[in-house]
């Protein structure tokens, strides 16, 4: 089973000894990426609210939906942790269809990655840490050998953000909520058996 450790970073802090008698050495790790855990879903989702509330007045996942993601599949999702903080994530699953039809399902039989929600704490913006968390994320599903491709739903404004990242526009998404509408957008994970094989 591929882990997130092979395409993401851990660095480490050495603390000072606390006797200078004792030839011991404590670390904290300053960054880590992992998988998701049920334990992690109230930082995820008050990281969530804060982002998607104050710009389009919804929620992508609410509390309940992050449990049962982080539950039923957390090997798609992905958590930036600095010092044991969550920074940064994203929230997955599996889509077995060409098209988005459906926020908050999970088809294990599936071949597309649904990319539900990229989130960066507010503190942490500004910084890049969206790009290099999504890169890395899209590394990881390369070494998954029955994902095809990255498929996710946004805003319009948003567009120029995914395309630098090397999505495509599918057209407009079947999904609404409320009155917001969004642009479904790909990202080819298959074709990389070279670097399966090299790095996973």
């Amino acid at each position: 089973t591929p882990s997130l450790e092979t395409v993401g970073f851990k660095k480490e802090l050495s603390l000072p000894s606390v006797s200078p008698g004792i030839q011991r050495r404590h670390t904290l790790p300053a960054s880590e990426v992992r998988p998701l855990n049920a334990q992690d879903a109230v930082s995820v989702f008050e990281i969530e609210r804060e982002a998607f509330i104050s710009v389009s007045g919804e929620c992508p996942l609410h509390l309940d939906e992050v449990r049962h993601f982080l539950t039923l599949c957390p090997e798609f999702s992905m958590g930036w942790f600095e010092e044991g903080r969550l920074v940064a994530f994203i929230i997955g699953s599996l889509w077995d269809r060409d098209r988005l039809e459906a926020l908050t399902l999970h088809k294990p039989r599936g071949s597309n990655a649904h990319i539900h929600v990229l989130a960066v704490h507010r503190t942490f913006r500004q910084q890049g840490k969206g790009p290099i968390l999504m890169w890395r994320y899209l590394q990881y599903l390369r070494c998954l050998p029955n994902v095809r491709r990255a498929v996710l739903m946004c805003e319009d404004f948003l567009v120029p953000f995914y395309r630098k990242m090397g999505f495509k526009v599918l057209g407009r998404c079947a999904v609404t909520v409320g009155a917001l509408t969004f642009t479904e957008m790909c990202y080819p994970i298959s074709g990389h058996a070279y670097m399966r094989r090299n790095s996973c």
